[in-house]
């Protein structure tokens, strides 16, 4: 006759955290400002808040943006800041850099707003891998908040964590 198979993970007080879990739905939009530069390097203050006041915002319509100028060029901050300006009530996010940087922000905002109560005097697991976007910055700032609550931080999966943290 053959043994039960116990699921000893799930029996445990082991807690496992998915920032994948936590990936917020909606559109990222890279949105490159070149186009409205002269020659994609100079801003002509005119011609540009025309372009802003003119183009149609509506693809931004609860979306994550990321503003950058893809040339060389040196764009004064006002610029990106007359953007976002626009954008504010449309976009869910609006930020200056790239793609990489937005998620990086999102989670920052995510994370920072995450009740971790529950993984009080807790041993935990961050999970490693995830087939959305989880920047790197997120493992980091999740560990850090974790560390004043939790017993332990292991990343990784339950069957080959690597243990970071133990308290003594």
């Amino acid at each position: 006759m053959a043994e039960e198979i116990i699921n000893r993970v799930a029996n445990s007080k082991l807690k496992v955290i998915d920032l994948e879990d936590f990936y917020p739905d909606g559109k990222r939009i890279l949105f490159d400002i070149k186009d409205w530069l002269l020659e994609g390097l100079v801003l002509r203050e005119k011609d540009f808040r025309q372009h802003v006041a003119l183009h149609d915002w509506s693809q931004c319509n609860n979306a994550f943006v990321a503003l950058h100028c893809s040339t060389d060029a040196i764009v004064p901050d006002w610029a990106y800041m007359l953007i976002s300006l626009q954008l504010q009530g449309t976009s869910k996010l609006t930020v200056i850099g790239s793609l990489d940087h937005l998620e990086s922000i999102i989670y920052a905002e995510i994370i920072s707003d995450m009740d971790v109560s529950e993984y009080s005097d807790m041993p935990v697991i961050i999970k490693g891998c995830s087939h959305k976007p989880v920047p790197a910055n997120a493992l980091v700032l999740l560990s850090q908040k974790l560390k004043p609550v939790a017993k332990s931080i292991m990343f990784g999966e339950a069957c080959s964590s690597v243990p970071l943290y133990k308290r003594k």
